[in-house]
């Protein structure tokens, strides 16, 4: 199968021939060293991960730097941190623009390293599994948004054709083996997967740590640190609230959700659109699809916006928002296939208590045209 084009490569040419490093994070099995690879093949490639190379960088990182001293791609280079202030002398002293493309899949790892070393000196980018968007310019984007659900985003599922039961299972033993091993010294990995289907139950709610942490048998600190692990190796993310009051008392717990929504079906052991038979859970997994493809469409497209959700005490409700100025640009998020008044309700009353102050209004439903009535645009999901 020929690649995919990636939204995130125009992001990347822009900004390869202004900063000396660039650096790309992402979940495992995202396609950073496929796209990396496509994008830049007159660089050398790295990995890290061979046993061998990483104990040249770590032991010798000068005469490591020396020996890949022209266009050079790093891949997992969290695994060498001894390297990095090595890499900013090297820049600072030869300013070569685009020397240098960083990869790993560990967020915080890598993070922190580029803001003890390389602050100024990188570009930073984020690549997530594929966004509808650029399944559909491939003709991959399936008719129906339930279909998806069970199929998720990641590439291997695309490019290799592997079944997305049996991709999921390896990539939860994998990820659960490798990178919850080396994150942190989590004891009792049966338990781990159990919080990781225990979030996956609460995908498109609101976060009670509370709550959760005892559906697992856990302490509040030990579930706050198991959710930090699943948003820095990019399994989740929260959404915050909007905290503008308003005149009433909103919600300040964030939203969690799956970036992937196949991920989230697969732990909640959804194999077949018969096993969709929840309609809560089938609308909270379509707002997971939903919601996931604009925060990945904002790190794939660089637009670096920041989101929100909003509910007050009344049970009003906007599932996301960002701001323009001081304006609001507001999407409402809704499975149903048939357009009736009550989708638009939400819209409605957050219109009112902006005062306008609200710039756009979009409604995402699981039907299959585009309306652009008076105030409201009517999206389908796949559009």
């Amino acid at each position: 199968m020929s690649i995919i084009n990636r939204q995130l490569t125009t992001a990347i040419r822009r900004q390869v021939e202004k900063y000396p490093i660039l650096a790309v994070t992402g979940p495992r099995q995202s396609g950073k060293t496929t796209l990396l690879k496509h994008l830049f093949p007159e660089y050398q490639y790295v990995s890290l991960e061979n046993t061998d190379l990483r104990s040249f960088a770590t032991e010798d990182p000068v005469g490591f730097l020396t020996t890949y001293d022209g266009q050079t791609i790093f891949d997992e280079v969290q695994r060498a941190p001894e390297l990095f202030p090595y890499l900013q002398t090297k820049v600072d002293k030869q300013s070569i623009m685009g020397q240098y493309i960083l990869s790993g899949s560990q967020n915080f790892h890598l993070l922190e390293h580029i803001t003890q070393s390389l602050a100024g000196r990188v570009a930073l980018f984020k690549l997530l599994p594929f966004d509808i968007q650029e399944l559909k310019s491939s003709d991959l984007l399936a008719e129906n948004w339930e279909t998806m659900l069970f199929r998720g985003f990641y590439p291997a599922i695309y490019d290799r054709g592997i079944e997305p039961p049996v991709f999921y299972a390896n990539y939860l033993q994998t990820y659960i083996d490798r990178d919850v091993s080396q994150l942190t010294k989590v004891q009792d990995l049966r338990r781990f997967r159990n919080f990781v289907s225990l979030c996956a139950a609460r995908t498109g709610q609101l976060l009670n740590i509370s709550a959760l942490a005892n559906a697992a048998g856990i302490s509040q600190p030990t579930a706050k640190s198991w959710l930090t692990i699943l948003e820095l190796s990019f399994i989740i993310f929260l959404l915050p609230p909007y905290f503008e009051n308003f005149s009433k008392r909103v919600v300040k717990s964030p939203k969690l959700y799956f970036f992937d929504p196949g991920l989230a079906a697969f732990l909640l052991g959804l194999r077949t659109l018969e096993d969709l038979t929840d309609r809560t859970l089938a609308g909270a997994l379509f707002e997971t699809l939903i919601i996931s493809n604009i925060i990945k469409q904002n790190y794939h497209t660089y637009r670096l916006r920041e989101y929100w959700f909003w509910r007050d005490a009344a049970g009003h409700e906007i599932d996301l928002l960002t701001q323009r100025g001081g304006s609001f640009d507001i999407f409402e998020v809704k499975a149903a296939r048939t357009l009736k008044p009550r989708l638009f309700k939400g819209l409605q009353d957050f219109v009112k208590i902006a005062e306008g102050r609200v710039q756009s209004q979009t409604l995402i439903y699981g039907g299959a045209d585009t309306q652009h009535r008076t105030e409201v645009k009517v999206l389908p999901w796949n559009h």
